[in-house]
């Protein structure tokens, strides 16, 4: 069963990357989420910067596999393959994501980001670690307070 979610709680990372909203969590491993691309993030010619291209997919993914483990386990990237088809423009932007295989402990998913009129203007292949949250945090913070 499909989900639709109005917002996310805004925090520092999404108002970096344009976050609009959490348009699809399914259980069964996909996520889909809007963003708003802006000038900000261009460089020459009004073509949005790869990083947030990168970004946006990515975040896709990690949604995608929190909706399928749910909220004690992290999704860690192991590997992150990007391949871009055409520029990102400013506008609204789709990123969307689905597992295409899962483990026990390392999942691999894929996800495109999709211009306003559906176009595909890159792909994505990752492997996820799906990590324990309390022992993410624990040494989280354990080398804050290290330092």
């Amino acid at each position: 069963m499909s989900l639709t979610i109005a917002s996310s709680p805004p925090t520092e990372l999404n108002q970096s990357l344009g976050f609009v909203r959490i348009v699809e969590l399914d259980p069964e491993g996909r996520a889909a989420i809007e963003y708003q691309a802006g000038m900000h993030m261009c460089h020459s010619g009004g073509v949005v910067q790869g990083g947030f291209v990168t970004g946006w997919i990515d975040a896709a993914m990690a949604h995608a596999a929190m909706a399928m483990t749910g909220p004690d386990i992290v999704p860690m990237s192991l590997e992150l393959k990007v391949s871009f088809f055409a520029p990102a423009r400013p506008g609204l932007v789709m990123a969307r994501a689905w597992v295409e295989r899962r483990g026990r402990s390392t999942c691999f998913f894929e996800g495109q980001l999709l211009d306003d009129q559906g176009k595909v203007l890159a792909k994505a292949s990752s492997t996820l670690m799906l990590a324990d949250r309390s022992r993410v945090e624990q040494a989280s913070s354990a080398a804050l307070g290290s330092g």
